[in-house]
């Protein structure tokens, strides 16, 4: 399926002078990617979850974290274990599967059978909602972990400014990047990115291996890539990181070959 929307996209930009759709301009992309230049700060990424898919670091400030919201969970990973193992609780949710079982005290876990996205009904909810029915502080801090598959931008266009303020850390799994090129989902995935950069600062970026670069008009795009946030009053002190792979990344599928991030999206001299 991922090849045959890669091969769309193709013939779209390829195509986009006869039917007379422009891509998306190139430097609105250029600027884009440097607004998502990962940042160094006095914290070091520690990696929390398995060396393979479901791994992902983040910064060492993980104590005094309530909550960890996991939704598409797929399975329950080491990640999930290891918030747990640093005092939090665990709230999963995911429509595609059944509770899966979790070697862990009832009391500090609670999976929904639901998707995250931009509305309330039987099969969606929206994080605000979420939130809201799971935990009874509404001033601790707590972590997001996300990978759902695309709907990361409506449940982030829909969020809250108040409880995005209470994610100290964020992780997601952004899909669809190559399709930056077409001007409407740009537009989407631009705006969801600004908002996140209001309160949080890029500190890390792997792509997933399972899709290879996507390289047009001389700018590389990781089509999966895991972004790691940072809220800003939790940093003191900024520097460009300008070394990638980190030693604690990891090929999230085996058998595939390793893909590394473009120096387009963190050398400081382009």
């Amino acid at each position: 399926m991922r090849k045959q929307i890669a091969k769309i996209v193709d013939n779209f930009l390829k195509k986009r002078q006869q039917i007379r759709i422009q891509a998306t301009p190139r430097k609105e992309i250029f600027n884009l990617i440097r607004l998502l230049h990962p940042i160094k700060t006095e914290k070091e990424l520690i990696r929390l979850g398995p060396e393979k898919d479901g791994g992902y670091l983040v910064p060492d400030d993980l104590e005094g974290i309530e909550a960890c919201f996991s939704p598409g969970v797929y399975e329950v990973t080491q990640f999930e274990y290891d918030c747990y193992n640093r005092g939090m609780k665990l709230f999963l949710a995911d429509k595609s599967i059944k509770p899966p079982e979790i070697n862990i005290p009832k009391d500090r876990y609670r999976f929904i059978e639901k998707y995250i996205g931009a509305t309330n009904n039987n099969n969606f909810i929206t994080l605000d909602t979420w939130v809201k029915n799971s935990i009874n502080n509404n001033e601790s801090d707590l972590l997001l972990q996300m990978d759902i598959e695309g709907w990361e931008y409506f449940s982030l266009i829909n969020v809250s400014n108040e409880l995005l303020n209470r994610f100290r850390i964020i992780v997601i799994e952004f899909h669809n990047l190559n399709h930056l090129w077409i001007p409407a989902f740009f537009n989407f995935a631009s705006e969801t990115f600004k908002k996140l950069l209001e309160t949080h600062t890029c500190v890390h970026i792997h792509p997933n291996n399972a899709s290879a670069i996507y390289d047009f008009d001389g700018i590389e795009i990781p089509p999966l890539a895991e972004f790691t946030f940072y809220r800003n009053d939790r940093i003191k002190s900024k520097n460009f990181q300008t070394n990638f792979p980190n030693n604690l990344d990891f090929k999230n599928v085996e058998s595939y070959a390793d893909v590394r991030l473009p120096i387009i999206w963190y050398s400081t001299n382009l």
